[in-house]
């Protein structure tokens, strides 16, 4: 199965689409800081789901699964921060956290069925 038509890699590329228009509006004096972290964070999401799904063995398609779970919380974060900074509203901030749970979701699922493979069952 090509890693495109995985619905786990859909979901992220949502998430990241989401993500950078809703960054647009960062102020310009974030754009080496958080609007940065935002953009590596959402992008790498969908990125190592893809890469994961390159490789040779559950093992190493494992390592990069939790690679793009690691960067969905990390662009949780970085989302609850920009809450704080108010520079996106508590609606924007539902879309991203809904998306991103709907992605969390999916990805679990994926990991799940790759550790199964991996144990041989």
């Amino acid at each position: 199965m090509e890693y495109t038509s995985l619905e786990v890699w859909i979901e992220s590329r949502k998430l990241t689409n989401l993500v950078y228009n809703l960054i647009k509006n960062f102020p310009k004096e974030e754009i080496y800081g958080l609007t940065n972290q935002i953009r590596r964070s959402a992008v790498s999401v969908p990125s190592n789901i893809a890469e994961g799904c390159g490789r040779r063995t559950s093992k190493d398609t494992l390592q990069f699964l939790h690679i793009s779970r690691g960067s969905l919380y990390e662009l949780e974060t970085q989302f609850y921060l920009a809450l704080d900074q108010k520079y996106i509203s508590a609606e924007e901030f539902s879309q991203v956290a809904n998306q991103s749970l709907i992605c969390k979701k999916l990805l679990n699922g994926f990991i799940n069925y790759y550790k199964n493979l991996e144990n041989g069952k």
